[in-house]
């Protein structure tokens, strides 16, 4: 992912240099807009906006097992210190007033960009999830629903969509921890088939950090915790966002 981001940075003509020098990661510096505090970071983050729609809440299509266990999760956050993550259609949503570093961004005259989770409009059918998150341990929680649109063997998901769901998981987790923005490396073991329409549990934690290195682990499991479907590592770069100046 950080690859094709220098490709198209390349593309712009704004970073040739990149492809014949070393490359230099760039520090995090503690007095940015987010400075070093998780509790900012989130606060920015899961901000509520009230013009976009947040696809991270109940829907008709949700299965008893993730409607029970989200309703669980929501208690937790008035007690325990879980935080509801919302799910905008685009992460541009989630990052607005904030500059991408290294000029990633791509201007365009399209205006519906969609992260892949969120591709389709249609409940029950796509990508049905949600994201609890819980700062000061640095963990959190993904309730995943697939639908019919992400069969792979006949009433079973693909596992690339397991994958990718728990891609977005992790790098969720992975900016909300500690500024984690790039995937650098992921890794997938499949256990068993997870049936459509059914309810995945992703229990996320983030083992380390050095280096400017971000470790995640993943376990995704059934809601009893008896059926491990897949285990999951991935390791991010930290690289934080810069506030744009007021115009």
């Amino acid at each position: 992912m950080i690859r094709r981001g220098f490709q198209v940075a390349a593309g712009l003509g704004r970073h040739r240099a990149l492809l014949r020098a070393p490359l230099l990661l760039p520090r995090i510096n503690p007095a940015s807009a987010f400075g070093s505090s998780t509790d900012l970071r989130v606060s920015r983050f899961c901000r509520p906006k009230a013009d976009l729609k947040d696809y991270a809440l109940p829907n008709a299509s949700w299965c008893p097992d993730m409607l029970s266990l989200y309703h669980e999760f929501l208690e937790k956050t008035k007690t325990d210190d879980w935080v509801k993550v919302p799910s905008f259609k685009s992460n541009r949503h989630h990052i607005q007033g904030f500059k991408l570093p290294l000029g990633l961004e791509v201007t365009s005259d399209k205006n519906d960009w969609r992260i892949i989770t969120r591709c389709t409009e249609v409940e029950g059918q796509g990508y049905e999830y949600v994201i609890f998150f819980h700062p000061r341990e640095k963990k959190s929680v993904c309730l995943f629903q697939p639908g019919p649109y992400l069969e792979g063997i006949p009433g079973f998901a693909h596992g690339g969509s397991l994958a990718t769901m728990t891609d977005e998981a992790f790098s969720k987790t992975a900016y909300l921890a500690g500024e984690g923005l790039f995937t650098l490396n992921f890794s997938i073991k499949y256990k068993n088939f997870v049936p459509v329409g059914s309810l995945a549990v992703l229990n996320i934690n983030v083992e380390k950090i050095e280096d400017q290195k971000m470790y995640l682990s993943c376990i995704i499991q059934s809601r009893d915790q008896q059926t491990v479907y897949a285990k999951a590592s991935g390791v991010f770069l930290q690289m934080q966002l810069e506030e744009e100046s007021p115009q």
